[in-house]
């Protein structure tokens, strides 16, 4: 097995198996609280959870984050994760598919469209290779693997610290990434892998082109920690210590993004876990929200637990508007029922 795909096939087994989640760092959320409606006028069957994301409708506004790809079990979680997504029409994103140009044999592990031809689904590639030889061709090439719908590009400048021989050059990526913005035929995402995006490099990628924000907080998923239990040298895994609970909480990068840029497509991710945050991050701006490990524990088990896992979301999801008096995603963003606790 190649570098890059024995790395991929770490990397889940570590999610799933170590404890690689933030400790002393959150995701915010947990500083804020709904003001209770006790008589919400509505009927809790008639909430409409449906949203438009990037011009493709949703049923829910849920997005099955970036995860994996490259090896034999991650084509089974892709494939129950597109099944899933398609059933519910749900956004979907895949792992970084920089293992499927470097061995187009596990292209395969990614192609889900069989599977899901009506989903927004969103490629990916980690942003700093565009200084490591990858250009225009190569972006292309990822889209048309997927039959995506807009490229992800990740930004994971600690985790490229952190990791064994990683990619560190992260210089004058900015104009390259206009440069594709501007080439492009399907949108670009600019997107952290777990320690946020401030409002002031938001502002930066939307003025080089990026349709959407994924803010990718931190409060979840430590890749530095999933890095430090791969480091071969004790200096990687002094760093994945050091940073573990580096980065910018998920609430406050939705909040200080929204402050710069009210109406840019903007998805909150990092570290959540429950309908109810969910709620939260729309509240405080959010359009979609996205999820990693709690869709990679249950994608792991079984399609049978996806299903009840997206039953679970929706379902808290719902029961929050209901107890805030609000029918539409749209009032829950307009509502001000979301206070900072005191």
């Amino acid at each position: 097995m190649a570098e890059t795909e024995l790395r991929k096939a770490d990397h889940l087994r570590i999610c799933l198996d170590e404890d690689v989640q933030c400790r002393e760092t959150t995701n915010g959320l947990e500083r804020y609280r709904f003001q209770h409606c006790c008589l919400p006028e509505l009927d809790r069957n008639q909430i409409d959870l449906r949203t438009t994301f990037l011009g493709k409708s949703l049923t829910a506004p849920l997005l099955i984050s970036s995860m994996t790809g490259g090896t034999d079990l991650a084509k089974t979680i892709n494939y129950r994760l597109a099944t899933i997504a398609q059933q519910y029409n749900l956004a979907m994103g895949v792992g970084s598919q920089r293992v499927a140009v470097e061995n187009p044999q596990v292209i395969s592990t990614f192609a889900v469209r069989s599977v899901a031809p009506d989903i927004l689904l969103l490629a990916n590639l980690g942003a700093v290779q565009l200084n490591y030889r990858y250009g225009l061709d190569e972006c292309r090439h990822v889209i048309e693997m997927l039959e995506a719908d807009a490229l992800i590009l990740h930004l994971n400048p600690l985790q490229e610290c952190v990791q064994t021989q990683g990619d560190t050059n992260f210089s004058e990526l900015l104009d390259k990434i206009a440069g594709l913005c501007e080439k492009l035929s399907v949108p670009v995402i600019a997107k952290e892998v777990g320690n946020g995006i401030s409002g002031t490099m938001a502002k930066q990628l939307i003025q080089a082109g990026v349709a959407a924000i994924d803010v990718a907080g931190a409060g979840g998923t430590s890749w530095a920690k999933v890095e430090g239990e791969r480091a071969q040298d004790p200096l990687q895994r002094r760093l994945a210590a050091t940073f573990a609970d580096w980065g910018i909480p998920t609430a406050e990068c939705i909040t200080s993004v929204r402050a710069i840029a009210p109406d840019i497509p903007l998805i909150a991710s990092g570290g959540l876990r429950n309908g109810l945050e969910a709620a939260k991050a729309i509240a405080l701006g959010a359009d979609l929200v996205g999820m990693a490990l709690p869709f990679l524990q249950a994608a792991h088990d079984s399609e049978a637990a996806l299903h009840t896992l997206v039953s679970f979301l929706t379902a808290e999801l719902r029961t929050a508007m209901f107890c805030t008096g609000n029918a539409t995603l749209d009032d829950l963003q307009r509502s001000h029922s979301l206070h900072p606790i005191q």
